[in-house]
């Protein structure tokens, strides 16, 4: 039987389930399609779908697909090399942020989808040790020299207007250092992903709207 990491069971199951008449009228809503395929594991459009009502992922379909399979070979990264787990505390937290992102819709989109209060506090876990492994790999901080910090300055200057007067860099420089290493850690993590996608086995099904 396919089954994805949410629980869901896969199209061609569930097809064979309601042909034999084995599931409900209500069920058969859940009938579903392949998204994608990553070095052999199966994303499911409704995991795609549920994940954008959850603001995991966002964009029009096809960009929210490519969303998953980022997310699913991070995921097969943290397997690897798995950090320590979140604690229930985080959990709990991560979890009513993704309830609070999807708001009125949420029952709907469960019904629609499949996805249950429990698949939604894998979600949540999975998020927070994806954090944890990439704050583990690639560390909280990033180095920089005082040019690259006096570059960033004069390259971003915008950002440290107050009142529309640019602040001194002395005045600044704290949150110069601090928004330099953070877009130089997202272009690091990014480019490493970017790897991660070339090297992986990846296929996309056309999916209809």
């Amino acid at each position: 039987m396919l089954v994805t990491r949410w629980g869901w069971v896969g199209a061609s199951v569930m097809g064979l389930l309601i042909l034999s008449g084995a599931v409900p009228a209500r069920a058969q809503r859940l009938v579903d399609r392949v998204a994608a395929r990553v070095n052999g594991g199966v994303i499911l459009l409704s995991e795609v779908r549920g994940a954008l009502a959850l603001g995991l992922v966002a964009g029009p379909e096809p960009q929210a697909i490519e969303g998953m399979v980022e997310r699913r070979l991070l995921l097969q990264e943290v397997s690897r090399f798995p950090p320590a787990e979140p604690s229930q505390g985080a959990i709990d937290a991560e979890h009513g942020r993704l309830v609070a992102v999807a708001g009125a819709q949420l029952d709907r989109v469960m019904a629609a989808t499949g996805l249950t209060p429990e698949a939604i506090r894998d979600i949540a876990r999975d998020s927070l040790r994806i954090q944890a492994y990439l704050d583990q790999r690639f560390g909280l901080t990033v180095p920089l020299t005082d040019d690259q910090v006096a570059e960033y300055y004069q390259a971003h200057q915008e950002a440290f207007r107050r009142g529309g007067v640019l602040r001194s860099f002395e005045d600044a420089e704290a949150d110069v250092r601090r928004l330099a290493a953070q877009e130089r850690r997202e272009a690091t993590v990014t480019q490493w992903v970017r790897d991660l996608r070339q090297r992986a086995e990846v296929t996309l099904p056309r999916v209809d709207p």
